[in-house]
């Protein structure tokens, strides 16, 4: 029996709309350009302590080592926005709140779209027979924004996020890369043009040119990735950006045009979009497990989590109850706890006085 390509590649496109997806691309398996952008980024030393970024250089490489005989990959976006962008930013006014990168709100995405796109594979499986393939969401070493550009789902601008013309940029990525020939989609023009608000909005100058990030300044990776201290220069900086943060999107003229998710377990969890840090600053290392249970949040575990929410109260105005809260933590068993609740008391009291 013949095989239609396009049917495929349409088939493809419809299932996915049905399984909650918001575009689908496919591109070929082209890597020489993202890995030289990569081995030019990790030369300059600007993955910090993410030293994974250095490994499987060869499968990133050769993403048909994934699957023998690989030759595309169908990008796919899942938009995740729980809330407007006005609404995020006025997060950040409030200086007692816990300001939570959106994307944390709700429940982890990783299982979601994979377990999606495992079903779109499946459904194709039915009804072409057997194909080799394999599904990744942000799981495996693979130039996940390069390919959706090529794939047409948004260029990558100034801030290195993806963004699509039509649906700015808060959305999730995921692949199925296949030893399916399918016809490539056409990649979209930029349109960044000569706007530079997400650089001048980052709150720690991390985008050190247009296109280019140093982690190393990055509050997302500050309040993520970074174990143990966190340097001075950015404390104050991090405000009550208590994981992640969303500044230089938030701020894109692209996202006005960003839809709130269709998807539930997008949707906020456990009040994390009204919560103060006070509150969360307040939980047991149980609760924090417990309420945070299909989170991404919980991968950082529970030190960096108080850490970065003595940082947050320590930026806070000055407060009576807020200086009581650190000082309950004053001897926390975690000497990481302990120093940043000391720096966090010694800003209030310089509040205080002033």
């Amino acid at each position: 029996m013949a095989v239609d390509l396009r049917q495929i590649r349409l088939n493809f496109k419809t299932w996915a709309a049905e399984l909650g997806f918001d575009h689908l691309g496919v591109a070929r398996l082209e890597t020489q350009e993202p890995l030289r952008f990569l081995d030019d980024w990790l030369a300059r030393g600007r993955q910090g302590e993410m030293a994974y970024m250095a490994h499987h250089r060869d499968l990133r490489a050769n993403p048909s080592k994934w699957i023998p005989g690989a030759l595309s990959v169908l990008s796919v976006r899942m938009d995740y926005l729980p809330m407007t962008p006005l609404e995020a930013l006025a997060r950040l006014a409030e200086g007692d709140q816990a300001a939570v990168s959106v994307y944390a709100l709700g429940r982890d995405y990783h299982k979601l779209m994979r377990q999606r796109l495992q079903k779109l594979a499946s459904r194709m499986e039915a009804a072409i027979g057997p194909f080799g393939y394999r599904v990744f969401s942000d799981s495996a070493p693979l130039f996940e924004k390069s390919f959706a550009q090529d794939a047409g789902l948004g260029w990558i601008g100034k801030h290195t996020n993806l963004i699509d013309r039509q649906a700015g940029s808060f959305f999730f990525l995921g692949e199925i890369v296949t030893d399916l020939p399918l016809p490539e989609d056409s990649p979209v023009s930029a349109h960044c043009g000569s706007c530079t608000a997400c650089i001048t909005a980052c709150p720690t100058a991390a985008i050190v040119a247009p296109y280019q990030l140093d982690a190393r300044r990055c509050i997302s990776y500050l309040t993520i990735e970074l174990k143990g201290t966190i340097p001075l220069e950015f404390r104050k900086s991090i405000g009550n950006r208590v994981y992640g943060c969303d500044d230089c999107q938030l701020v894109c003229p692209w996202n006005r045009y960003a839809r709130i998710t269709r998807e539930a377990d997008f949707l906020p969890r456990q009040g994390l979009d009204r919560a103060s840090m006070l509150e969360l600053f307040a939980w047991s290392e149980e609760e924090f497990h417990r309420k945070l249970e299909g989170s991404a949040i919980r991968r950082i575990g529970y030190e960096s989590w108080l850490r970065n929410l003595a940082i947050g109260l320590g930026n806070a105005p000055a407060s009576l109850k807020i200086v009581e809260g650190l000082q309950s933590r004053a001897n926390d068993a975690s000497p990481v706890v302990r120093e940043h609740v000391a720096w966090a008391l010694g800003e209030q009291a310089i509040r205080e006085t002033n």
